[in-house]
């Protein structure tokens, strides 16, 4: 194998087992820094000495031996934790005489833990929503600083900075390893899909750059979702989350056309969409309801994705159903953006003028001041209404506010046919 191909290798080998590796340092530890310190140790050796000894057959278990043993040199050199020393040394021991494979490996209980806990304590709300975002990628998606920077646009030093103050915070604030129990078990579970959604739109609908969609972020974030999904399989909230994901990802092709420029969705072609995805979403979404979780938020979206997914034309979407499940998640969780959607919504089960009436009540919305989807929306109801000129200040104006190439793009492109149709309409009698 050459040098090249045992990076590659080096690389993808990385991407599985890192979130396993830090994740049982960390139990050991109890200190995340310094699992993944450890972690990083080990994959600069496996860099060095796998290029010239060969890739080892189980790789996941030799990275997590050499990071064992710079842990007990770590200790040793500080002689500090002595217990720990003692136990890290007999597991290590335990390890090398039982020769683990690495199927074996990933099929045990203790992993699967470990991941959990590696997963609520990167979510955890000591840390702000950023830093969460971003310490998850990097301990649970395996991505490197400057990989989340450039998904993100920001400087790979910003990026930098969040990582280290977040394994600070957390190392400072004392938080546990472990997964909570009882009542705080939801509010901290919720901190988790946030993060996974967040990651998930951001990859799904850019806010800003130069492209539609960033898949890479959506695929993370719905394998993460799908890992939880497997470790705990009777949270609906969780099953939900991953439906909405399925669902909204067997779009991704249609969602584009041939020079990336986005196609919105009552106008994609439907054969394009992902049957197997579509499948998964909607077995996801039975398991939830089946385990009660039908009015959970992520439940509801995924509801109204299922809605959008079983209509094989745009014409046989249940639309009334559709608002109606806005109605229902507007008053589980009051948003105006879930209100601006809900008007969409009506406006296509009973008629433009219903949906403006609902979006015009909107307008002095101060969270939505400066988001683009208000008189986007509004613009595009405008023109079902032949209000023509209105409708051009609106894309306009939207796309003003928007910070993603495309997306202004497509809406300056709706202003300048709102223009020519306005022209058009006033035929040979001029104004």
């Amino acid at each position: 194998m050459s040098a090249t191909d045992t990076h590659r290798t080096i690389d993808a080998v990385w991407r599985i087992e890192s979130p396993r590796l830090i994740a049982g340092l960390a139990r050991m530890l109890h200190d995340v820094g310094l699992a993944e310190d450890l972690a990083q140790d080990a994959l600069v050796i496996a860099l060095e000495q796998w290029p010239r000894i060969g890739v080892p057959d189980n790789p996941g278990a030799w990275l997590m031996t050499t990071a064992k043993r710079r842990a007990i040199d770590r200790l040793r050199r500080s002689k500090l934790l002595e217990r720990k020393h003692v136990e890290l040394m007999h597991e290590l021991e335990r390890e090398q005489e039982q020769q683990v494979s690495a199927t074996e490996a990933s099929l045990d209980d203790p992993v699967g833990d470990d991941l959990l806990r590696l997963m609520f304590t990167a979510c955890h709300p000591v840390l702000t929503l950023d830093a969460r975002v971003a310490l998850t990628l990097r301990l649970l998606g395996g991505l490197t600083t400057v990989e989340i920077a450039r998904a993100f646009l920001v400087p790979e030093a910003t990026i930098a900075q969040r990582i280290v103050r977040a394994k600070r915070n957390l190392t400072k604030a004392q938080v546990p390893f472990e997964v909570p129990r009882g009542e705080a078990l939801a509010e901290r579970l919720s901190s988790v899909l946030g993060v996974i959604y967040l990651v998930f739109n951001e990859g799904y609908s850019a806010t800003a750059g130069d492209d539609w969609m960033r898949p890479a972020l959506g695929n993370e974030a719905l394998r993460l979702g799908r890992v939880l999904a497997g470790l705990m399989p009777r949270e609906p909230e969780v099953l939900g989350l991953v439906a909405l994901m399925e669902l909204q990802s067997s779009r991704t092709r249609a969602r584009t056309g041939p020079d990336g420029e986005p196609v919105l969705l009552l106008a994609q072609n439907r054969a394009h969409w992902d049957r197997l995805l579509i499948n998964r979403g909607l077995a996801a979404l039975e398991r939830a309801e089946k385990l009660g979780g039908a009015l959970g938020p992520y439940a509801l979206q995924a509801a109204i994705a299922a809605c959008h997914a079983r209509a094989l034309t745009a014409e046989e979407t249940d639309w009334p159903r559709i608002a109606a499940l806005y109605a229902t998640l507007g008053l589980l969780t009051p948003s105006p953006v879930i209100e601006l959607n809900r008007a969409v919504a009506l406006s296509m089960a009973s008629g433009p003028a219903a949906g403006l009436e609902l979006v015009d009540r909107l307008r002095d919305e101060p969270s939505l001041a400066s988001y683009h989807l208000l008189p986007a929306v509004r613009g595009d109801l405008l023109v079902k209404l032949d209000r023509f000129g209105e409708a051009r200040v609106e894309f306009e104006r939207a796309a003003a506010l928007t910070r993603n190439t495309r997306e202004r793009d497509l809406l300056l492109e709706r202003a300048r046919t709102c223009l020519d149709t306005q022209g058009d309409s006033r035929g040979p009698h001029g104004n």
